[in-house]
């Protein structure tokens, strides 16, 4: 939860960059939340009935069974990412193409956009529009239960890097991680962020699909041993597809601890698409376990157990519309 600790103040507080998050929803608004606290100018980018929320009330951010209301600017319109430095890319996976081409026009020469989604392919989805953002990816369990209010149940951290084989960071993704680090938020820099992006692709697709179906926190998910069988067969089909696309990712053993350990430590966490499915909103499941699906099917690589998956997850999103 933001710290109620001094601002700074003079020329420190006019070095921070101008931040706007596009798509402010529940990780949008946490890391804007954090910035925001720490003295960054931010404004968010977010659905009508929450800015008008956060305009009235203030963002009530809640967590460790604690609350908070927080000014911090809102806007319904783009117009506020003409102004920015840095533009935090929050949107749906779904909605990564026609987000990327609505921001060109509005960019400033020398913004940098950072792409805060799940997924692996956001990136070069995005680049196809004309924008060439970061990548980052994002460790947070956060929900919006209603309008104005984020719920912070766990972890609030970043991996940040070019999309791309290089062999140092380049200097706007420190820049970026530098931002972070400055409010408090852990963001780890990289060189290349794709095998990055592929471990938490690993971790999702554990988690995603069988808190949705089974409509479960992740806590059962990990204590269960059919649960904890389910999500080994999730972990070695994942690792199998990343190796033979030439993604580095870590031994399977490792990954499968890995994901047992984060379930533990956000117990009281539900997935994304477990909240997608209970709102009535479309799921990202074509960009997690269906994601590793179809480059399964690409590849040649089996992948029974995240195909199965993905597909009772879209039974439920059509049944829920």
């Amino acid at each position: 939860m933001p710290n109620d600790k001094e601002k700074p103040e003079g020329n420190a507080a006019d070095a921070w960059p101008r931040v706007a998050v596009y798509g402010a929803g529940a990780v949008g608004c946490y890391f804007g939340a954090r910035l925001a606290d720490a003295g960054a100018p931010v404004t968010l980018i977010a659905r009508p009935i929450h800015v008008e929320a956060i305009r009235r009330d203030g963002l009530l951010f809640e967590s460790g069974g604690r609350q908070r209301r927080m000014t911090i600017a809102a806007d319904a319109s783009t117009e506020p990412v003409r102004e920015a430095d840095i533009v935090l890319f929050c949107v749906k996976t779904r909605d990564t193409a026609d987000g990327a081409r609505a921001l060109v026009p509005l960019l400033k020469p020398g913004a940098t956009v950072v792409s805060l989604q799940n997924g692996v392919d956001n990136v070069p989805r995005m680049r196809e529009g004309g924008v060439d953002a970061l990548g980052a990816v994002v460790y947070v369990a956060a929900s919006m239960p209603g309008p104005g209010h984020l719920l912070h149940s766990g972890r609030g951290d970043l991996v940040v890097g070019e999309y791309g084989a290089q062999a140092t960071p380049s200097a706007r993704a420190a820049t970026v991680s530098g931002m972070f680090e400055r409010a408090g938020v852990r963001c780890r820099l990289v060189a290349d962020v794709r095998a990055e992006l592929w471990t938490k692709l690993v971790m999702n697709c554990v988690f995603n699909a069988m808190s949705a179906v089974g409509r479960s926190r992740y806590g059962p998910l990990v204590e269960r041993p059919d649960t904890r069988a389910v999500a080994r067969d999730l972990v070695d089909e994942c690792v199998a597809v990343a190796h033979a696309e030439g993604i580095a990712v870590a031994d399977a053993d490792m990954l499968y601890d890995a994901a047992i350990k984060l379930g533990h430590a956000m117990a009281p966490a539900t997935s994304s698409t477990e909240q997608d499915l209970s709102l009535g909103r479309p799921t990202e499941i074509d960009s997690l376990n269906g994601y590793v699906a179809a480059r399964g099917e690409a590849l040649g690589v089996a992948t029974p157990v995240n195909r199965a998956l993905a597909a009772m997850v879209r039974l439920l999103d059509v049944a829920k519309r």
